[in-house]
């Protein structure tokens, strides 16, 4: 055993080079870490070509610790087992326990303790003096003098220890490891990992004397213990299928244990690795899922990018496939890491914190799920700097130190701890029998054709590109309409006659200038404070393509096409969540101080909550956009909140006039606000981008013959959304209180599909981040129309 009086004093490195050494010499060697640390068992894997091993009393029990060492050592010529902390430092209050110490007494194993002697001399005698003599179970055996200066210095540390100086280490800072804020860098994630473990090797060959090691190594007695064998713990399947379990890993999901995989094995399922950064979906046949530990958080970014495996992973784990997740797994699942949309398969949002959460508890299962029943107590171990919002769903995984913590179900167990399956292994039983019992998959066409795609989009299914699915494409082929927000009565006369005018115009390009001057009286602004648009879409595309944003934030759930124009200008987006525990309302201090940009919806689409203008004047500070998406607000009678009057530099508010007025194909919108903003917008946009219709439209829509139009269809609007409330609310059925024309209602996972099924159309809300299948967006319709809904949600 490679053990130190305390931490920092090269445990790692020495371990890793004299395992790297010794596999040079030709030997056989495995790596053992003591502990439940993930990362140094990678650095022991490139240095053994072998699975790195972890030893751990408080993870397995002391009665499995033996057996493991064995099992991990079959076939080796020397074992080289790293120390954790200080030499006898274990769980605080527990004497020592799972210690350096204690697993070289439960194992037999001879200790050479390395010392970093770089601000010592003499000292370093006493040092070792107290070590070795202070637990007469543990045999220290040498000292390896790390970070040794000069000869004199040497000389006068060797003659005050006690014990034989095995091997004198200088510094290199070649040799040094990076690290971050949960410690080491782990090895997959360097690319010149395997070089660095290289010359570890080569300078402790060059330092240390191997065969004096060897032979301490061979003066550890023989074990009474059997190797551990997983297929002894859990019960094979016999001959049959095996299905497979896709286990995350590649640079984000480094941390499992080497057992945990053999377990599952064992039981009879095919183990199947899948890349969350690099994989489009999920591996072939996939039955279960374990999601392990690591850093998202290093890759939020890019993981959020691979939205089609995201999509895949939330309907997989909804669809009941069975599914483990340990911390970084969780985060995974989570509606946001650090503003980056995830999988939304958990409904809670994560952050980076200051607080470090390091604790090596006994967890109690408050209730039977996947992996635990009722009562049951495992120990584990939690290692994080992040925050989960909600900290737990109403079926908790664990209870840990009193209070509840994770998600649970018969098909789920997430949670931030980490659990060793060698240590509990009915845990691992019981999950591949729940994968063993999952209906088969439905093989997928290996190459879907895009006509395959389109038509798979209204069910329930996963969508190819979320951030791009709109409400129109499940009104298509006579159904019901609930999923598009579009006036459903006829046009007025005088917007018709517009329309059919501007055709006479067709002959010559579009000139904007008549619908830049009537928005410009409707909000009584200067025309070069108003930018006419091919509808908001194109506002959103512009306002990506304005400026190399640093910190482009998009406020969710909301109406996803700025997020998707951001990211397809080559922006990273960070997205901030209005949780449905505050209404969905938006809060100003969870935006980022550094965003650059940031977009709201008012009311937003599709949770239809009005947010106060005071809230958005908040949001505007010097170098900072804010756009607010007022697509809506025609719908509101006297347009209450509305910011598009108003001056304050940095603001920009966007219009559509599409909806109100029932001209989804005349594609009219406008900008209004900073006129420098406005005057940027312009420069970016396509040349007559504007078609003669869709001026002749805002023309008309924004003119005085139009305001007694507008206002009535407001009032129309509000009369059937109360009525459909009110309905909602008389059979039972949740939905948050809106000020649009939609409702965003929580009928349960499934509702949207069996409303399909019987010719009704509502908008399906799991594409909107934060969202997920229990919600669906209703449009407001009149009394008739929408008592054929209410019939058939009550029939669920």
């Amino acid at each position: 055993m490679v053990a130190a009086p305390m931490t920092g004093q090269g445990k790692t490195t020495v371990a890793a080079g004299l395992m790297a050494a010794l596999r040079d010499t030709g030997l056989a060697v495995s790596g053992h870490k003591v502990g439940p640390d993930y990362i140094d068992p990678g650095y022991h894997a490139l240095a053994t070509g072998r699975p790195g091993r972890n030893l751990d009393p408080h993870l397995v029990g002391e009665e499995r610790v033996a057996p493991l060492l064995l099992h991990g050592a079959r076939g080796a010529d020397a074992a080289v087992v790293e120390g954790v902390m200080g030499l006898h430092d274990g769980r605080i209050g527990a004497d020592g326990f799972a210690s350096s110490a204690h697993v070289a007494a439960l194992t037999r194993t001879p200790v050479v303790l390395v010392v970093d002697v770089s601000r010592m001399s003499r000292s370093v005698g006493a040092l070792v003096a107290g070590m070795a003599a202070y637990d007469p179970a543990v045999e220290v055996v040498g000292v390896l003098l790390n970070k040794a200066g000069s000869a004199r210095n040497v000389a006068e540390i060797t003659r005050s220890v006690g014990l034989p100086v095995l091997g004198v280490i200088p510094r290199d800072e070649r040799i040094a490891s990076p690290s971050r804020h949960l410690g080491l860098v782990p090895a997959s994630e360097r690319e010149d990992s395997a070089r660095v473990v290289e010359r570890l090797g080569e300078h402790i060959a060059g330092h240390v004397d191997l065969d004096a090691l060897l032979e301490a190594a061979r003066s550890a007695p023989a074990l009474d213990a059997s190797p551990w064998d997983p297929a002894a713990e859990v019960a094979g399947p016999g001959a049959g299928p095996r299905p497979v379990v896709a286990v995350a890993g590649g640079r984000t999901f480094t941390f499992r244990y080497t057992e945990t995989e053999e377990l599952l094995t064992a039981a009879g399922c095919e183990v199947v690795a899948f890349d969350p950064l690099e994989d489009a979906g999920l591996p072939a046949g996939t039955r279960g899922l374990y999601l392990g530990g690591g850093f998202p958080e290093v890759y939020a970014g890019e993981l959020a990018a691979n939205r089609g495996l995201l999509a895949e992973l939330r309907e997989a784990v909804r669809g009941g496939v069975p599914t483990v997740a340990e911390c970084a797994g969780l985060l995974y699942l989570a509606g946001a890491l650090d503003g980056h949309a995830m999988a939304g398969a958990v409904p809670a949002v994560a952050r980076m914190t200051e607080r470090l959460t390091l604790r090596y508890p006994e967890a109690v299962s408050p209730g039977d799920t996947l992996l635990t029943r009722a009562g049951e107590r495992v120990t584990g171990h939690e290692f994080h700097r992040t925050a989960l919002t909600p900290g737990h769903g109403d079926h908790p995984a664990w209870v840990v130190d009193g209070s509840p913590e994770g998600f649970a179900s018969p098909t789920l167990h997430a949670s931030y701890l980490h659990v060793h399956w060698a240590g509990h292994p009915q845990l691992a039983a019981r999950f591949a029998e729940a994968v063993h019992r999952a209906p088969a998959p439905v093989p997928a066409p290996a190459v879907p054709s895009p006509a395959a795609r389109t038509a798979a989009v209204p069910g329930a299914g996963p969508v190819a590109d979320p951030l791009r699915h709109h409400g129109d494409v499940e009104a298509r082929g006579g159904m019901l309409d609930f999923a598009v927000n579009v006036y459903p009565g006829e046009r007025p006369a005088w917007l018709d006659r517009a329309l059919r005018e501007s055709l006479d115009h067709a002959d010559v390009y579009p000139d904007p200038a008549p619908a830049r001057e009537a928005v410009a009286r409707r909000h009584a602004r200067r025309p070069a404070e108003v930018l006419p648009t091919a509808g908001a879409a194109e506002a959103f595309t512009l306002v990506a393509r304005l400026r190399p944003w640093r910190r482009p934030v998009v406020v969710h759930p909301q109406f996803t096409e700025p997020h998707a124009a951001l990211e397809q200008a080559g922006h990273t987006v960070t997205a901030v969540l209005c949780p449905e525990s505050r209404g969905f309302a938006l809060d100003p201090a969870a935006v980022p101080e550094d965003a650059d940009l940031v977009v709201v919806g008012n009311p937003t689409n599709p949770t239809g909550v009005l947010h106060p203008a005071e809230a958005l004047r908040a949001l505007c500070r010097p170098g900072r956009l804010v756009v607010v998406d007022e697509a809506f607000m025609d719908a509101l009678p006297g347009e209450p909140e509305s910011l598009a009057g108003e001056r304050i530099g940095g603001l920009v508010v966007l219009r559509s006039l599409t909806k109100h007025w029932s001209v989804p194909g005349i594609r009219a919108g406008y900008a209004v606000g900073d006129e420098a903003v406005v005057r940027g917008l312009a420069r970016v946009q396509t040349p007559w981008s504007v078609s003669a219709p869709a001026i002749a439209a805002t023309v008309a829509c924004t003119g005085e013959e139009a305001g007694a139009e507008a206002e009535r269809r407001a009032a129309e609007f509000g009369e059937w959304r109360t009525g459909l409330e009110a309905r909602l609310r008389g059979a039972g059925i949740g939905f948050v209180p809106s000020r649009a024309p939609f409702v965003l209602v929580k009928a349960g996972e499934g509702v949207h599909a069996r409303l399909r099924e019987q010719g009704i159309a509502v908008r399906r809300a799991d594409t909107f981040p934060g969202l997920d299948a229990d919600w669906v967006r209703v449009a407001v319709r009149p009394p008739e129309t929408t008592r054929k809904l209410l019939a058939a949600l009550s029939a669920e």
